[in-house]
Parts: C-alpha cells; sequence; structure tokens
C-alpha cells in the first residue's frame, strides 16, 4: 500500500522513483518489520503472561527431556502471532498488495497462524490433550495446500504459462533439465511441499532460538531466489525459470525474515516467549508455497537442510523403532539427540544455525553451479 501511493507521487517527487527497485523496498520491508516485532514485542509478551498463556512442558514422552526443559515451565507461547502480524503488515506495506503471489503467500501463514493458534489453545486450555490430533492437523494443512495448488493452476492457465507445473533440478541448467509435471501430479506436489515444510518447521521449534534462527537465513536465501527469478535478465544469466511477477516475493520473503528477527530477539535463549505452532506452522508453510512460485522446490530442501535434517531424524526413529523397537537416536527430533549427547542448549542452537548459513549459502552458490 505504502508502496503504490508513494510511487504514485514519483512524477511530481522525482526521489520517490527509488520505491520502484525491489533491493530497496526488500529492505525496507525487513527493517520495517524488525522494528514492528522490536517495539509490540514486550506489550505482547507482557499481555500474554498476565493471561496465563504460558509453555507447559509436563506434557513430553521423556522424563529426561521434561527435566531439560522444566526452566522453561510458563514461559509465554503463542508468540508466532507477532511474526505473522509484523511480517503481513510490512509486506502490505513494502509490496505489491495486489500481486498475485503475494496475496497467496499472506493467505499461507494467515490461515496457519489461526491452524496453529487453535493447536496451541487446545494444549493450554485441556491438560488431558496435546493439542490438534495428527489428523485434524494434517487435513487443514492439505486444505490449504490444495486451495494453493488450485489458485495456482488457474492463475498459470488464465496467463498462458505452459511451464506452471515446471520442476527444476539443482546443479542443471533450465535449458537442459527441467520437468514439466501433469497437473495431476503437480496438486499431491504442492501438498507435499507445503504440509511437509509446516511440518518441519514445526519439529525444529524445540529449543530457544533455533527455529528463528534458521528461518532467518532460509528466508534471505529465499528473497534473493525470488530477486533473481522475477528479474527476466539475472534469470537468463543464471539460468533459471523466469517467474513474471516473483520478484515481489524477495520483499516478501524480506519481511518474513525481518519479522522473524525481530522475535530472535525475545526467543533466543533463555526465552522470554516461544513462537508456537501459531509461529512454526506458518514460516514453514509460507517458505514452502515460496519454493513452489519460484519453482525452486528441491533447492529448498538444500538451502532449508536443518528442517529436512530435523524432519527426517523422526521418520526414521518412528520408522525403525516400529519395525525393530530400536531407537536410532537418543531422542528426536534431531536436536534432543544433542541434548541427551550432553551439549548446552546454546551450543546446539549456535551449531545448527551455523550450518543453517552454511547450507543457505551454498543454495545460492548453487545457481553458478549449473
Amino acid at each position: 500500500m505504502l508502496f503504490k501511493l508513494l510511487y504514485a507521487l514519483q512524477p511530481e517527487v522525482n526521489a520517490l522513483n527509488i520505491f520502484r527497485y525491489l533491493t530497496f523496498r526488500a529492505a525496507f520491508a525487513a527493517i520495517c518489520a524488525f522494528l514492528i516485532c522490536i517495539f509490540v514485542g514486550p506489550s505482547f509478551i507482557s499481555y500474554l503472561r498476565k493471561r496465563k498463556i504460558g509453555e507447559r512442558t509436563d506434557k513430553t514422552d521423556s522424563a529426561v527431556l521434561a527435566t531439560l526443559h522444566k526452566d522453561k515451565a510458563d514461559t509465554p507461547t503463542m508468540g508466532g502471532a507477532l511474526i505473522v502480524f509484523s511480517s503481513v503488515v510490512s509486506s502490505f506495506l513494502w509490496a505489491d498488495p495486489l500481486n498475485f503471489y503475494v496475496l497467496i503467500g499472506n493467505l499461507c501463514i494467515i490461515y496457519l497462524c489461526l491452524v496453529g493458534y487453535v493447536d496451541d489453545n487446545i494444549k493450554l486450555t485441556d491438560p488431558s490433550k496435546k493439542g490438534l490430533t495428527a489428523r485434524m492437523k494434517f487435513t487443514a494443512q492439505v486444505m490449504l495446500a490444495l486451495v494453493v495448488a488450485a489458485s495456482l493452476i488457474k492463475f498459470y492457465r488464465s496467463n498462458e504459462l505452459p511451464w506452471g507445473s515446471l520442476l527444476q533440478l539443482p546443479f542443471l541448467s533450465i535449458r537442459k533439465a527441467a520437468v514439466i509435471m501433469p497437473w495431476l501430479i503437480f496438486v499431491p506436489f504442492v501438498v507435499a511441499v507445503i504440509v511437509g515444510t509446516s511440518n518441519a518447521v514445526n519439529l525444529t521449534d524445540g529449543l530457544d532460538g533455533l527455529a528463528p534462527g534458521c528461518m532467518v537465513m532460509v528466508a534471505s536465501c529465499f528473497a534473493i531466489l525470488s530477486y533473481v527469478s522475477g528479474n527476466a535478465m539475472f534469470s537468463d544469466y543464471l539460468l533459471v525459470q523466469y517467474v513474471p511477477g516473483a520478484g515481489e516475493l524477495a520483499v516478501f520473503c524480506a519481511a518474513l525474515a525481518g519479522a522473524t528477527m525481530g522475535f530472535l530477539w525475545f526467543n533466543c535463549h533463555p526465552a522470554q516467549v516461544f513462537m508456537g505452532d501459531t509461529g512454526s506452522l506458518p514460516l514453514g508453510g509460507a517458505i514452502g508455497f515460496v519454493a513452489i512460485a519460484i519453482k525452486q522446490e528441491l533447492l529448498l530442501v538444500i538451502a532449508g537442510g536443518i528442517f529436512v535434517a530435523e524432519a527426517l531424524s523422526v521418520i526414521i526413529q518412528v520408522t525403525n523403532y516400529k519395525l525393530t523397537k530400536r531407537r536410532v537416536f537418543r531422542c528426536a527430533p534431531l536436536h534432543h539427540h544433542f541434548q541427551f549427547m550432553g551439549w548446552a542448549e546454546s551450543k546446539v542452537t549456535t551449531r545448527f544455525w551455523i550450518i543453517a548459513a552454511i547450507l543457505a549459502a551454498f543454495g545460492l552458490a548453487t545457481l553458478k553451479l549449473r
């Protein structure tokens, strides 16, 4: 909205011409989201504390884990709403509010924030329950993914974009290696990416600052990828699919990164607030959608490697235990395995951040490894 207003005044005020540059708007979207989070955060955390919306550490299946996290009891949770509010407001101000990709991206984070809120609220109000059942949460996520898939298909068809269901392979030129998926395969693929990424970030959110710190790296990486994909010259030079209009997702991702960084201000060890499912589900779903929109779904596996590792650790642990009654990891998700090995929480978090930064940088480096 601010972008539209100020850019409209550009003919009268030449200095406002700067608002047509995506790099400028992305930078200010990140700064704006960060500042909103920083200024609103204390009041919001105080509100959560007064309402006694605090974390419960007695619902874990592990006595050791309950002991490790006993100091976190009653820490305010549902702080993810702060991330969603800050990022949506900032992207509304600095991105084109009518851009198709920005609208769908904001739909994803708002909807999944509400799903996460319901899940968190059940955990807090009913001592006998651990939130929504797995089936209910999965169904809610699939419903969103189906709406996103249907919207994308309609958008691609109405704009005659034959590459709409294209799947680009990392390390290979778009001119030499790309797969056009049939729509019947594209739909479940979209569901798998959005639901999988949303749950992967949710599983990663188990230590102070872990998930938001990693998300800052991934969101920043995809802000750059979105800028490249939405620029005809850069996308042609770097041999990636050109996606008209996707450049606005650079502003969206920057707002997401800035809001998450602002939340990290309060969530770093020892945390003053937790994001809960209210934040982890929308963060994952949003970045999954961006990957689909700019045709870099497989690159998300590299750049978001921490999230992938966390999800795989749970899948491997559960599958192996059902088959052999033995555990591969001392505890899953993966970050708890290192805690059980005796690593301090801050050490686990910092080392995961380092790996996340390296993977995000490597993801960007693949643009030249083609």
